[in-house]
């Protein structure tokens, strides 16, 4: 077994254990992959201000998102298709955000169903939204989500439509892989990843199939997603949505100012600052550089947290210093469930926590809340250059 040190540690090792199309399936972007890996460079034009000769006993990374106790300022991203990384790995990553005392936000495109989490957890999950066509099954999903005892809802809004994957087309990405000649040969290298999945729990999206009218297998369930994600989302429909929830409600997918002035406008809880990881608008700008710009927008008026390129704690740190006040981990986290399932995921969490203790203390903080721009070195550049 190698010696896990940091996150690209375990996304060797996740590329080692996962099938091919499921590797690429986390670790790609859209089009030309620019955003995608934009996101991440991003963050080392940032510098880390050190400070000496300060006390840096009795530090804490405990803080607070949408009012719940976490122990760093880090949520569990939505990620489709967990449960095909690892088998039942929706599970396995709640059950390891619940140890180390972190949200797990469940994605509607999961392979475990809201209830399958509901009954292997006992701490409140949030649940993603991806708004469809079909309003029955919006409505029901977002019901399950209730009976479930989610205390967020958490609306996509960067995904009306698909932006191109090249990697999934080329894969034939399907949950469970389609057997053709060159996935075969793939998953045999794969054979410890193929005797798990004979025993999980699902194979398939449990949040759509057997809860939709006419679909009840993979092959139904392929044309019916190509043509569900709904085009006329709109900020009306958005409130809609809020209204049906009545509860806390978190809008993901915000990379314009004005955009978090309309979310404040409906009264969203949070917004996640977010290009969806890379995978819609390949151009858009990193969230880490547009994050300035919405901080300024909508200040203290709304709970901000970034989302996409998070890959060390002490990105969380710059994030927090930046002005958000948490931060969605995806990746990260995927990397760890493929490649030792939710000891792995519990792994990604410590390597995480670890990096943001040291460098708060490095930088002569002793808590989340005394983190500001203060502890940073920004060039001029960074998120005032670029003209509308």
């Amino acid at each position: 077994m190698p010696v896990i040190t940091n996150i690209d540690d375990l996304k060797r090792l996740h590329e080692r254990r996962a099938p091919r199309m499921f590797y690429d399936y986390a670790e790609s972007g859209s089009w030309t992959e620019q955003t995608f890996h934009d996101n991440t460079r991003d963050f080392t034009d940032i510098r880390l201000r050190q400070k000496v000769a300060v006390d840096m006993s009795g530090r804490s990374t405990a803080t607070q998102m949408i009012g719940q106790n976490t122990s760093m300022p880090v949520a569990i991203a939505p990620v489709g298709l967990l449960g095909m990384q690892s088998a039942d790995g929706e599970i396995k990553t709640a059950r390891a955000a619940e140890q180390f005392g972190v949200p797990f936000t469940l994605s509607t495109m999961s392979i475990n169903s809201i209830e399958d989490i509901a009954e292997a957890t006992s701490a409140p999950f949030w649940f993603q939204l991806y708004t469809m066509k079909d309003q029955d099954y919006v409505r029901r999903l977002i019901d399950r989500a209730k009976a479930a005892k989610c205390s967020a809802l958490v609306i996509t809004l960067d995904l009306q439509i698909l932006g191109q994957r090249h990697k999934d087309l080329k894969n034939g990405l399907s949950a469970p892989p389609k057997l053709t000649p060159r996935t075969v040969a793939n998953l045999m290298t794969k054979w410890r990843w193929g005797i798990a999945m004979l025993s999980a729990k699902r194979r398939h999206f449990g949040n759509i199939v057997g809860h939709v009218d006419g679909i009840s297998d993979t092959a139904s369930l392929g044309s019916w997603t190509t043509e569900q994600f709904d085009l006329t989302l709109d900020w009306d429909k958005i409130a809609k949505l809020m209204d049906m929830w009545g509860g806390k409600v978190i809008l993901k997918g915000i990379l314009d100012p004005d955009d978090a002035k309309m979310a404040v406008k409906l009264g969203a809880d949070a917004i996640v600052v977010s290009n969806h990881g890379g995978r819609q608008l390949d151009g858009a700008l990193s969230s880490i550089r547009m994050l300035p710009r919405i901080m300024d927008a909508v200040g203290g008026d709304i709970e901000v947290h970034l989302d996409s390129g998070i890959r060390s704690g002490q990105d969380i740190l710059k994030a927090i210093a930046l002005g958000a006040t948490g931060t969605m981990v995806g990746r990260a986290i995927t990397y760890g469930l493929g490649a030792m399932g939710q000891s792995g995921v519990h792994t990604a969490l410590e390597i995480l926590h670890k990096e943001l203790d040291t460098t708060m203390a490095l930088c002569g903080e002793k808590s989340i809340a005394d983190l500001g721009r203060h502890n940073l070195l920004i060039p001029r550049h960074f998120s005032g250059d670029w003209q509308d």
